[in-house]
């Protein structure tokens, strides 16, 4: 006969408390292992009435929801003060852990410890139990009634544990515990609306499972045999689970099967991201033009155009790669694989002192730092995770892509393999430079014992493409409200580094061209002539800004690595974003902004020739050592803000920044000079 799982009815009376128990409660933790279903459960039961903050005194997130109370107590809305808030907390094995999210969830627990006014101390707990692991939240759940506060108790993956045979009894359950236990499939929303009806319901546990781990076996022991005796018959393996967790954990298919994957999610991530990310930069575009049109010259229409709206751009951009990104690694964990890649990956990964679940963000790093840094939040252990983020942007962004393919160009015009070869190489650099600083990191600023990778498999499950929707949104308006703010205020500095002090003159070149245009008798070569003029003066005018001024005084700095002090403005402007380069490269060399896009400043950049009028501003070792710089260097402020923002602290960015412009300078030194020595001058 097949095995059949029970529900559970309603609460029954012994675990329902009157209406004035119930009006006490306001916020209720929901706490669990990880893959339990929790974060389904919890959209589940808040939809977008929610937000998120980090934990009090913490870089650890947390989500805080909203249920209405008319839907907590069916028909009855009048037993309920308000709006129950739910509090999701993050998902670990064991609250008596030694890392920041379990005792994010232990000081949540505890009355003693109070939060923020915006952040409520929950007066009762919901605990998710996977059924399939069912002795392992039992366990979790006696941590948790230790702390003796209100709980109902939702069972989830029954679907599951009935193909496999395990049946499990709700209702005796909750006869034992004294306490509700529903029965729910958050996926479907099956059981939900019991399970909302029930937090108004909560009761302490009937007994404290005992100190002693003896005595704390057989309470758990005692639970597992009254919900789920085991079977007559011993059944027998799941045959095809185990040969997937033989293939995905296999030292060379495993690793096989992760690269395929891998490759899959970062060729989807630079794909189909790079679409909308063009509709922003295009609507910005426009948005610019018609405010161009629309606004009065003067200085308000050069702040908008040149500061306000590229500032906005700068920051939305960014959200297409990182949705997308948290939408993806969303479905592969809730399928359960994440779990055996990381096994993979740690192989590999913990030579270097960081763990398996560090290779997500790193790879992700390749389409932009921002969401790579974000997905170190998976790294339970606090000084892997910095290490991680601390080496991120090491590995080559898109960012980088235009100046690969400038200097590059310069250097193998007429070898595309060379030149191919060129941009691998630049790959596989980044690469190197980060896992080697994170070894160094690992032994001396994060020194400690690495955390063994000691975590239980999950069961494989189709994946709720509605949680992974809740989550690409939840990260997306997360970095905006921490990094947007930042990367437009420093975009509204750089315009203005960029154009002031304004030049209260004409430039002698200009004036000619004008003249000379004015005498012209053919409209378009005057037209030209005029345009030409215009270039003349956007050299003259960015020269004599701030950032000019600032090129000129860096020259001592960059003059031992063969930068030329038009150069040193394109570093000073990259800055903000590491694409500047090109942008200001075309304006310095060509005057033209928009011929970066074209072979205009690659012909100009090749001819272009220092003050002496004789030296080439771009040679070879030169070339060379600008290249390796770029691969190198931290030049990203809405990294650094991320980082900041991770970590909890600006010294974390500091050293961030320090560290990747000295290793970028040493190598860029090393590179002019090998490049010199080899006859490249």
């Amino acid at each position: 006969m097949p095995p059949t799982t029970t529900n559970a009815a309603a609460p029954s009376d012994e675990a329902t408390p009157s209406g004035d128990a119930a009006t006490s409660f306001k916020c209720i933790a929901l706490l669990g292992n990880p893959n339990t279903g929790k974060s389904t459960l919890f959209n589940r039961l808040t939809g977008l009435r929610q937000k998120t903050s980090n934990f009090p005194g913490t870089t650890i997130e947390a989500h805080i929801g909203v249920i209405p109370a008319r839907v907590m107590v069916g028909a009855s809305p009048e037993h309920v003060a308000g709006d129950l808030h739910v509090l999701d907390l993050p998902g670990v094995y064991s609250l008596n852990l030694d890392g920041a999210e379990s005792r994010a969830c232990r000081r949540a627990l505890e009355a003693t410890s109070p939060l923020k006014d915006s952040f409520p101390s929950p007066d009762a707990a919901c605990v998710v139990v996977d059924a399939t692991a069912l002795r392992q939240g039992l366990r979790f759940l006696g941590e948790v009634a230790r702390h003796r506060l209100p709980t109902v108790v939702a069972i989830t993956m029954l679907d599951v544990a009935q193909r496999r045979g395990i049946s499990v009894d709700a209702k005796a359950l909750q006869e034992k515990l004294g306490c509700p236990v529903c029965p729910i499939n958050p996926r479907r929303g099956d059981g939900v609306s019991e399970l909302q009806t029930a937090l108004a319901s909560a009761q302490v546990l009937r007994t404290t499972p005992p100190a002693d781990e003896a005595g704390f076996r057989a309470w758990i022991d005692d639970l597992q045999e009254t919900s789920a005796p085991a079977p007559a018959t011993e059944l027998g393996p799941n045959r095809i689970s185990e040969r997937f967790d033989w293939a995905f954990t296999h030292p060379v298919i495993g690793a096989l099967v992760f690269g395929a994957i891998m490759f899959a999610l970062f060729w989807l991530l630079f794909r189909i991201a790079v679409f909308p990310m063009e509709w922003i930069e295009t609507t910005f575009a426009v948005a610019g033009e018609l405010i161009g049109r629309l606004t009065p010259e003067g200085f308000v229409r050069d702040l908008l155009i040149g500061g306000v709206v590229p500032g906005i751009a700068g920051a939305v951009v960014f959200l297409p790669q990182i949705c997308l990104l948290f939408f993806l690694l969303s479905i592969l964990e809730d399928t359960g694989y994440l779990a055996r890649a990381a096994f993979v990956a740690d192989r590999l990964l913990r030579r270097f002192g960081l763990p398996g679940t560090a290779f997500i963000p790193l790879l992700s790093s390749h389409a932009c730092a921002i969401p790579g840094i974000l997905a170190a939040r998976s790294i339970p252990n606090r000084r892997e995770r910095l290490a991680t983020i601390l080496v991120a942007p090491f590995m080559t962004c898109s960012a980088r892509l235009p100046v690969y393919a400038l200097l590059v160009s310069l250097l193998f015009a007429n070898s595309p393999s060379k030149a191919a070869i060129a941009f691998a190489a630049c790959y596989a650099l980044g690469a190197a430079a980060g896992i080697l600083s994170a070894l160094v990191a690992r032994g001396t600023v994060l020194r400690g014992a690495s955390t063994p990778m000691t975590l239980e498999l999950p069961s494989y499950k189709t994946p709720s493409v509605r949680t992974a929707l809740f989550t690409a949104y939840d990260r997306g308006f997360v970095f905006i409200r921490k990094a947007g703010v930042f990367i437009f205020a420093f975009s509204i500095v750089l315009w203005w580094v960029s154009n002031f002090p304004q030049m209260t003159s004409t430039t002698p070149d200009a004036v000619a061209l004008r003249d000379q245009a004015a005498h012209v008798q053919n409209e378009e070569q005057s037209q030209e002539l005029n345009n030409e003029a215009d270039r003349v003066e956007a050299k003259a005018a960015l020269a004599h800004s701030y950032a000019g001024r600032m090129g000129r005084s860096l020259e001592p700095i960059f003059a031992p690595l063969g930068f030329d002090w038009r150069v040193n403005i394109g570093v000073v402007t990259s800055f903000a974003a590491r694409e500047v380069f090109v942008s200001t490269i075309a304006i310095v060399f060509v005057g033209d902004e928009a011929a970066a896009e074209g072979e205009g400043v690659i012909d100009a950049a090749r001819t272009a020739v220092r003050d002496d009028r004789v030296t080439p501003v771009f040679t070879r070792a030169a070339s060379w050592s600008l290249l390796v710089f770029y691969v190198l260097a931290m030049q990203c402020f809405s990294t650094l803000v991320v980082t900041a923002k991770e970590t909890g602290s600006w010294k974390w960015a500091a050293l961030q920044f320090t560290w990747m412009t000295a290793i970028a300078y040493g190598a860029a030194l090393a590179a002019r000079h090998i490049a010199i020595a080899l006859g490249a001058a």
